[in-house]
């Protein structure tokens, strides 16, 4: 399993902006930060770190959710925040049966998925 994940970004103050907005309904915040990056997690585990650097080649991270209004919210914010629909929220039953997933492009290009894994 992994402890944490980091990618690089090309404008860190536009990422923290659109990570701070999609990821807040999947209860992440921003927990530790310095002048070059900035980490997000629940309280105060960091878990997920961008980096002002050289983008990351266009990577996916999917991020569990506790329900489906998570995943619609997780949706919903990304893209006020500028991310561009990559998918809309729905199942996933290719997957397996219970897959709810929503998928948002971040300002480098990334993938960034909310799933949740629980029947409705």
């Amino acid at each position: 399993m992994l402890d944490h994940l980091g990618i690089g970004v090309r404008d860190l103050v536009a990422s923290r902006a659109f990570y701070e907005a999609a990821l807040a309904p999947l209860g992440y915040g921003v927990v530790m930060e310095g002048e070059q990056y900035v980490a997000f997690g629940p309280t105060a585990r960091p878990i997920f770190f961008l980096s002002a650097r050289e983008p990351s080649a266009h990577v996916h991270i999917a991020l569990q959710a506790n329900d489906r209004e998570r995943v619609d919210a997780f949706h919903a914010a990304g893209l006020a925040a500028g991310g561009r629909d990559n998918g809309h929220p729905g199942l996933r039953p290719e997957y397996h049966p219970h897959y709810y997933g929503a998928y948002v492009l971040d300002p480098d290009g990334n993938n960034a998925e909310a799933v949740c894994h629980t029947p409705q």
